[in-house]
């Protein structure tokens, strides 16, 4: 049984992460998407179970995608960037319509800006130290980034201490066919890349790979459940 811990600060995550989250534990990444492709996308996104979707920065206008993607979709989904590295950016994407940042590094003023603005943040983390200083300043969930070298064990030995209440969501590397080790694991969800979204792809394989991945995770849950 997991030890009760209490966090360095009060645990508040934001209201709209925690519904949008309920629905489906994935992280859409759509890295290198058009803004004049970018609506269609998100839609079918959408329309396959997924209510979480990030836009990185390092996209061409992501700003326009978020605002795109955000206008055609209903409120109960979380729209935002990820690659996000400064407070600047945190203003730009919640005036584009963002309402989530995710980041590759755990950067305090990022997280507070996030905060401050009123949107969900997603930090990136590679040690305890960081994770707990994240949560310290607001994250809402923890990305455990690059999954590749955070494996299994590593989530196993953090949920140890980081309590359950607390989304871990490894990123990188993630099909719909080995989410159950990190799962088993203690892993909340995941954020999903190029096995989900490549640049140029058409929305038909967007569609088919998002309802892959949804599947995917409800046979992994299905397999856990009969092994209890």
């Amino acid at each position: 049984m997991q030890p009760e811990l209490n966090l360095p600060a009060p645990y508040t995550p934001h209201a709209g992460f925690v519904t949008a989250f309920a629905a489906c534990r994935m992280v859409a990444i759509v890295r290198g998407i058009q803004p004049a492709e970018a609506a269609e996308h998100g839609r079918a996104l959408y329309e396959a179970g997924f209510r979480l979707i990030e836009v990185p920065l390092n996209s061409p206008q992501p700003l326009d995608s978020i605002a795109a993607i955000r206008k055609v979709l209903p409120a109960d989904a979380l729209v935002g960037a990820g690659t996000v590295l400064s407070t600047e950016r945190v203003r730009d994407v919640r005036n584009a319509g963002g309402e989530l940042i995710v980041m590759p590094h755990a950067d305090v003023d990022v997280i507070l800006a996030a905060k401050l603005q009123g949107l969900a943040c997603v930090p990136g983390v590679a040690t305890p130290t960081e994770a707990f200083s994240a949560l310290k300043h607001g994250a809402d969930a923890l990305k455990m980034f690059p999954a590749e070298q955070l494996g299994p064990a590593v989530t196993k030995a953090w949920r140890a201490v980081v309590p359950a209440i607390v989304p871990l969501l490894p990123v990188g590397g993630v099909t719909p066919d080995n989410m159950g080790p990190q799962l088993a694991a203690g892993a909340t969800g995941f954020g999903l890349g190029s096995a989900l979204y490549k640049p140029g792809q058409d929305v038909a394989t967007t569609r088919a790979n998002a309802i892959a991945f949804i599947e995917g995770w409800k046979r992994t849950h299905d397999a856990r459940g009969a092994q209890k």
